[in-house]
Parts: C-alpha cells; structure tokens; sequence
C-alpha cells in the first residue's frame, strides 16, 4: 500500500510538473537589424531570423513573446531574467558560460566597412585601429573591438544610428555583416569594404535557467528545420545566401 502511495505521489508530480512547463512561455527579445529582424510598417515583425525563430517555437510546442527593442537592452533581460531568450546572438567565447544556446540560424562574415565616398584606408587590422570605429553596444563586435585593443570606439544604442554616423562620416568605419552589407549596397547606400573582421555562428541565448528540456526542444526544432530545408528557403526569400547545413546533419 505504501508503494502504491508513492508511486502515485510520484505521478502526480511528474503531471503537475508537465503541465506547469506546458504552460510556460519564453519570452524573446531582439533588436531591429534588417534583413534579419525589423518592423513592417503595421508594426508586425519580419525578418530571416524572426521567421525561423517563430517556425522553431512552433516545432518545439512552446509558447513565447517577442519584442524588438535596443540590444543591449535585449542582452541585459536574456542574461537575467528567467525563461528570457534573445537573438540572434553571436556564439563568441566571452558569451558562452553566460548562455545556453540554440544555433545556428546564421553563419556570416563581418567587415569593416567605411563610407565610400571618405578617405579612410587600411588594408589590416592594425591599420584599422589608426581610426574611430562605431558600433551599438553590447553587440558582441564591442567586446571584439576591445579584445584586440582598438582605441577609439564609439558606442550607439542602435545599428540604425552607429550607420547614420557612418554615412555623415562622424565615425570613420563600422562593422558589419556581409549579408547586411550586400541588402544596404543594394539599396544604394554608399558603403565600401576595408578589411575582415570577423566570422560567427548567431543563434538563440537563453538565460541559465530556461530547463535543459526547453533548450532540447528548440534546438530539435531547428535542425528540424534545417533537416527539411526551410531554413534555407526562409533565407532566400529576405536575398540571403543559404547555408546548406542539412548537408551536415544526420539524415
């Protein structure tokens, strides 16, 4: 009798325990960061990332929210919030302990691009540090920036406005994504080039205390996707190059 009492017991905890992480949402934040993320002018997200992020949360039966909002923001609520997510996050070895982690949903190069039409050379890293780099802060291309002892940084609280200064020549590079580059060539933007600076994997970042199951169920969710191409299809539909990555994954 006293069996059945704690296997009962034990059944009961494990449905009490199913259904409150049945009824759990994840909340995810963001930054505006087209093609990847932005706001349509009804105010509904779209976006590369956003797509996948949402097809993800639906494969893995979780509910979430989603707001766009300044990164470093966005950074701050994943990292201390719990059942808070934010992307797409750049997978860099100072972020790793801080996180757990659903990726990739992009794999891309990033430059240092300057204005086109300033005067501004280099041809190396150390070349570049001779000049006034902008970027948005806490975006992982900061800590990068002063891991390799760049001087002069100046901070934005968006990519929007690090770009503004760019294009009024008040900064003399930034960096940025390949695919970000060739979207803002494409609309005529005066942008040029100048040296690489670095290539990252973005993914989902949760905070610690998101149950290891949640994450499982994401991460199933993405290579499911990957599996079946729709990462790729969702990439080609924002002009992004696909990454292939059901090449890799058991089949």
């Amino acid at each position: 009798m006293k069996t059945v009492s704690i296997l009962a017991g034990l059944l009961l905890a494990t449905s009490v325990a199913s259904t409150a992480f049945a009824q759990a949402t994840i909340s995810l934040t963001t930054e505006q960061y087209p093609p990847y993320i932005y706001r349509d002018p009804d105010g509904t997200y779209r976006g590369s990332s956003v797509e996948q992020v949402e097809a993800v949360m639906r494969k893995a039966g979780i509910a979430f929210t989603m707001e766009i909002m300044p990164w470093a923001r966005a950074l701050a609520l994943a990292e201390t919030q719990p059942m808070s997510c934010v992307f797409s996050a750049a997978r860099i070895p100072s972020r790793e302990g801080r996180f757990k982690w659903v990726t990739p949903l992009s794999v891309s190069r990033n430059f240092l691009v300057r204005n086109a039409q300033s005067t501004v050379n280099a041809t190396t890293m150390e070349e570049a540090k001779h000049y006034t780099i902008g970027t948005h802060r806490d975006d992982y291309t900061e800590a990068l920036l002063r891991q390799r002892g760049f001087p002069s940084i100046d901070l934005s609280s968006t990519f929007e406005l690090t770009l503004n200064k760019l294009l009024e020549k008040r900064i003399d590079m930034m960096p940025m994504s390949e695919n970000v580059y060739n979207q803002l060539k494409t609309e005529g933007k005066p942008l040029e080039i100048v040296v690489l600076f670095a290539e990252n994997s973005f993914g989902i970042a949760c905070n610690k205390e998101v149950p290891d199951q949640m994450i499982a169920q994401m991460q199933d969710g993405l290579d499911a996707l990957i599996r079946e191409k729709g990462q790729d299809a969702i990439l080609e539909r924002y002009g992004l190059q696909p990454l292939r990555l059901w090449e890799k994954l058991p089949q």
